[in-house]
């Protein structure tokens, strides 16, 4: 589905500002210690401004693990971007399932703490690129 050029930046625009609520959100849930939850919307953060970069590029999937590799064939591999801020999305990825399908998971504080950075981190990141 092919959709306008103001549609499209909108679009962008709507999921760099979802990917900062989300941040938002994560410091709420710390705080509450709902670090489980937080994890979770640590990954949500990063997909939503990974699907901002791709819509600007016009690459459509939905499947999670395809978006994470165009990322990384397209901007990792050619030097745009670091390999550790993609290891961030990964990471986030790896614990997002853990999370939320394997029993008996437990984050600390300090953990999440520091995926909380690291979203930050990646989320700049990648706006950076978005904007220019």
């Amino acid at each position: 589905m092919t959709i306008s050029e103001e549609n499209r930046k909108n679009l962008i625009k709507y999921r760099v500002e979802q990917s900062w609520q989300a941040v938002e959100d994560v410091e709420f849930l710390i705080e509450h210690k709902k670090l489980g939850i937080a994890v979770n919307r640590i990954y949500y953060g990063i997909f939503y401004v990974l699907s901002a970069l791709a819509l600007k590029y016009e690459f459509n999937t939905s499947k999670h693990n395809q978006l994470i590799g165009w990322f990384n064939k397209n901007f990792v591999k050619n030097g745009i971007v670091n390999s550790d801020i993609s290891a961030i999305a990964h990471k986030a990825f790896s614990k997002r399932s853990k999370s939320d399908y394997a029993v008996f998971v437990d984050f600390s504080h300090e953990e999440v703490t520091e995926m909380l950075n690291e979203m930050k981190k990646f989320l700049k990141a990648i706006e950076e690129l978005i904007t220019k």
